[in-house]
């Protein structure tokens, strides 16, 4: 039975977070021996499978800052991750056989110092460097020794996997002395248990949305400016311009994601995007969730015309599969990872990142209506198919009996 120890920054309820939980399920469920390390882990905010006692959850080194004066973030990240790695090694006595990490690679060289040498997978969401910018020189001064840590870092793994082709084009490109570095595509998956509970009267959306409301739209991500949630919001007005006022009075939009008090931006943003739906004057037709628990978010999916899926470039996002699984049809940035994820025109539509073309698809549904149900089957099969917790607990149990033989 292989041991698999997986190191993770911050075990909150991002899209990263979830393909770890999912992972560490789906190797549990081989018989393998699972244990989650990370630097944060909050029990009031975060999957529910983490809470299962046979699914432990070491968290180490939280007292390290996560940012100097709002300022040094990815350096601070580095050292929290530095340190739990040193504690694994040498302080905790844990057996483990695999070590699976992601987003942050530098603690690789760490787990090498092992008296017997470990295998390392690493999972590459995205290339960390691109999630950055550069407007300063000062910054991209920062910058480079951490870019050159994580390429030098990332290629001491024994065995390294990406989330989609996409993601896979894009570490090429970036990484260039890792060229001749193998890199395999493991989807992210969908666990489908917290999807396939009967919905609960008191997790419905009774008293969530306005009277008289007749075709829901929702936003679901994080609030984060490069997740473009304003498209959203823009979207809705164009579309309000467009529909006759019988039809604009029961349009009703929910933008709800992951939500931090410890992460300024999630603070920031929220309060811009309010401020947004305001000037649009759709104020009245928007209802902003912080966080919703699961049972909302299935509820929200299962109810909705479409998701509104608005990053750009995204490395793979596993809202669009959320969606389609559950039948709800999906409007996606025609970029990255919905290009693998979503089919246009059968279970959903790829537009340009700007609010016409987002308000035509949504027009469209509101329109003909028999459109949801057909592409939201679609969608369903696509999902089983392609994105299934089978399929991918089969794949990533492969790669963890190759790096233990």
């Amino acid at each position: 039975m292989a041991r698999v120890v997986f190191l993770h920054p911050d075990l909150g309820i991002g899209g990263a977070e979830r393909l770890v939980v999912d992972a560490a399920v789906a190797l549990k469920s081989r018989g393998c021996g699972v244990q989650i390390w990370t630097a944060h882990y909050d029990p009031t905010h975060c999957f529910s499978e983490t809470l299962d006692p046979d699914l432990p959850v070491v968290c180490v080194g939280d007292w390290l800052p996560t940012s100097v004066c709002g300022y040094l973030h990815a350096l601070c990240a580095y050292l929290r991750m530095i340190y739990v790695a040193l504690y694994l090694v040498f302080f905790s006595g844990v057996e483990y056989d695999v070590i699976f990490c992601d987003q942050v690679s530098v603690c690789i060289p760490v787990l090498r110092l092992s008296r017997r040498r470990k295998k390392v997978l690493f999972y590459c969401h995205f290339p960390d460097q691109l999630l950055t910018q550069r407007k300063s020189a000062l910054t991209k001064l920062y910058r480079a020794p951490i870019d050159w840590l994580e390429e030098r870092t990332t290629g001491m793994a024994d065995m390294i996997l990406v989330n989609s082709q996409f993601t896979a084009g894009v570490f090429r490109e970036t990484f260039l002395s890792l060229g001749s570095v193998q890199t395999d595509v493991l989807y992210p998956s969908l666990n489908t248990l917290t999807f396939d509970r009967p919905p609960a009267e008191a997790q419905g959306l009774g008293g969530l949305l306005p009277e008289g409301t007749t075709t829901l739209f929702l936003s679901l991500n994080r609030y984060e400016r490069k997740k473009n949630l304003g498209l959203a919001l823009d979207a809705l007005a164009a579309l309000t311009n467009r529909l006759p006022s019988g039809q604009r009075a029961g349009i009703h939009l929910v933008v709800a994601g992951g939500y931090d008090d410890r992460v300024a931006e999630n603070v920031q943003h929220y309060s811009e995007l309010k401020e947004l739906a305001a000037r649009l004057g759709v104020e009245h037709c928007v209802t902003f969730l912080r966080s919703p628990s699961d049972e909302i978010k299935v509820a929200l999916l299962r109810g909705s015309a479409a998701v509104l899926y608005t990053p750009s470039r995204e490395h793979f996002g596993i809202v669009p599969v959320e969606a389609m699984y559950c039948c709800c049809p999906v409007i996606a940035v025609n970029s990255g990872g919905p290009l693998e994820s979503v089919e246009d025109g059968e279970t959903g539509f790829l537009c340009e990142p700007n609010a016409d073309d987002f308000s035509q698809a949504m027009n469209r549904l509101v329109r003909e209506p028999h459109l949801r149900g057909h592409m939201g089957q679609a969608g369903r099969r696509r999902v089983q198919d392609k994105f299934s917790l089978q399929a991918f607990s089969d794949q990533l149990h492969g790669y963890i009996l190759r790096l233990t033989p």
